[in-house]
């Protein structure tokens, strides 16, 4: 560990609280079942890949008067896909339920994410080392990575060496695609009758991952509440020199749901989402017209500066583009494989031969794409073969399209302004900040309640702590199986077992409130300045829900 911060120092002394149910001790539980379930979509399929884990009962612990003593345990637990904060809390909440469940349970923490589990690599956690990264943000205690597990190979190896650690236990913490991975092991041990359980917990800094019994991911509040505060810094900056256009890529490949939440934050004066450009089959001019014709009006009035906000993943959600990305998806596999394109040395060349092997529509839009974006297109794949969206440079490819609509717009004697740009990307500043109070207090519930649906002898679940409008302590604890939350989707070019992504909700009332205000936003100046991620103080600014979990709430009891 490096020398502690007096940020950190006082973090490490912050008591998490549990829901009452799980606050009464592991050891005074019972489990009530529901209904059974079925899969999201494409039930058939799902039951037929899933038979020893499909439909099984959500599930929700109450607390008992009886004590009940449990024989040693040891478990195993991993941080998967891309850092959230909060990961900490979560391995801290399995620790605390394990230990006091029996204190001669052993909890192994394996090294780099799913990798360590099939390489045998790991570390036993200990209250020293636990202590050391309360209520931190990162997944340095024990490391990360995306390695997928879905073979035979990788299945069998993560069989033997839990057998040599006499684990019966594992918890995956990740997003959706690491707790398909979860999934996939769970039915795997199951079919083996290998005794070994595997629970997932819910992590993604998206918010993509959530249903009626996830409400959110953990991490989704920290990271919110952090390009939050670096928007309203910009948008601070912007009131005051009012002579830049900033242009602020916020992370969300699958989903808009981060930057939606920053926009009912800082309330800038353009916020492009994703699902609402798929929705209107918007192309790419279509959105720069957009973008040109609040520009322009703001100018009018004598403000040749804004905020915009750009979602991560806004490129692929373009139908022209998407489609092309598609295509993409499903021939670069075959041509990574092929000699006679591997060893092509100059891109251009390459790109002739991409364009050859296109759909012809879908040549005609790569074409005519810059080169710098070209060459983003065919960096390296992700882990799950996929364009990496991220490194697509969007909001610079948006700011030179504009410089050629004003430009021609000026021609035209429509715009008389001046347009001077700067461009962002928050990304990494808030997927490790220190959790807040919120994410803090959900991700130990997570953690504890991880441990209790393993004591209670279940697998193929998601951790599960619901109503979190509530005060912590009026939280419903439970489980959700995993196939529940399951599609089909084409990956490699082949229809695969997913976890399904939620997406915003164009109906919703987190959507809507953004529609009724843009208007609004576009051309007055209605900044908000969050600062800074508060930790002590009034329950009205440490404990603050975000704008998402508020109005979906408030949305359910309108339902009632």
């Amino acid at each position: 560990m490096t020398e502690l911060s007096p940020l950190q120092k006082a973090r490490l002394k912050f008591k998490p609280v549990l829901p009452a149910t799980l606050a009464a001790g592991i050891t005074n539980l019972s489990l009530i079942e529901g209904n059974a379930t079925e899969s999201v979509a494409d039930q058939e399929q799902i039951q037929k890949l899933f038979p020893n884990t499909y439909g099984k009962p959500m599930v929700t612990f109450e607390g008992t008067a009886s004590t009940t003593t449990f024989e040693t345990k040891n478990v195993g637990v991993i941080l998967s896909g891309g850092q959230a904060p909060g990961g900490h809390n979560v391995v801290a909440g399995i620790y605390d339920a394990l230990k006091q469940a029996n204190p001669e349970n052993k909890l192994y923490g394996f090294l780099g994410g799913p990798a360590g589990i099939i390489d045998g690599k790991y570390i036993e956690l200990t209250d020293e080392i636990i202590d050391a990264y309360r209520n931190t943000g990162g997944f340095d205690i024990i490391g990360s990575g995306r390695t997928k597990l879905e073979t035979e190979e990788q299945f069998q190896s993560s069989w033997e060496n839990c057998k040599k650690l006499n684990i019966t236990g594992i918890v995956i913490i990740g997003g959706d695609d690491s707790n398909t991975n979860a999934a996939m092991l769970a039915e795997w041990f199951k079919s083996k009758n290998a005794g070994i359980q595997v629970i997932g917990c819910p992590k993604t800094i998206d918010g993509d991952l959530k249903n009626s019994q996830i409400e959110i991911s953990f991490g989704f509040d920290t990271a919110t509440k952090t390009y939050s505060e670096l928007v309203g810094n910009i948008q601070r900056d912007v009131n005051s020199a009012k002579k830049y256009w900033h242009f602020i890529k916020l992370m969300g490949r699958s989903a808009t749901h981060v930057g939606l939440e920053v926009a009912l934050q800082t309330q800038p004066n353009i916020t492009l989402i994703s699902e609402e450009v798929e929705q209107k089959s918007m192309s790419l001019s279509q959105i720069v017209d957009y973008m040109a014709d609040i520009i322009v009006k703001r100018s009018k009035l004598g403000k040749n500066f804004g905020v915009a906000l750009i979602p991560e993943g806004l490129i692929e959600f373009v139908p022209e583009m998407k489609a092309m990305i598609q295509n993409l998806n499903d021939l670069m596999p075959t041509l990574e494989e092929d000699p006679n394109f591997t060893q092509l040395t100059s891109g251009v060349e390459k790109e002739a031969v991409i364009e050859k092997r296109l759909k012809a529509e879908n040549a005609a839009v790569f074409r005519s794409l810059p080169a710098m974006i070209k060459a983003q297109l065919l960096m390296d794949r992700d882990p799950h073969g996929n364009v990496q969206v991220s490194k697509i440079e969007t909001e610079k490819l948006l700011i030179e399209m504009l410089k050629i609509k004003l430009y021609q717009m000026k021609q035209e004697g429509v715009y008389t302004g001046k347009f001077s740009d700067q461009s962002h990307f928050f990304g990494y500043e808030g997927r490790c900040a220190f959790p807040s109070n919120f994410d803090s207090n959900y991700c130990y519930a997570l953690g504890y309640n991880a441990f209790a649906l393993i004591q209670f002898g279940l697998t193929g679940y998601l951790s599960s702590v619901r109503d979190l409008t509530k005060a912590p302590q009026d939280w419903i604890a439970g489980g959700v199986p995993l196939t529940m939350m399951m599609n089909m989707e084409r990956r490699h070019g082949q229809m695969k077992p997913v976890i399904q992504k939620a997406l915003v909700k164009l109906d919703g009332p987190v959507f809507k409130k953004l529609e009724a205000n843009r208007e609004k936003w576009a051309l007055e100046d209605h900044y908000v300045f969050p600062g800074a991620i508060q930790y002590f103080g009034p329950s009205e600014v440490a404990d603050i829900t975000t704008q998402t979990l508020k109005l979906e709430h408030e949305a359910s009891l309108s339902l009632v």
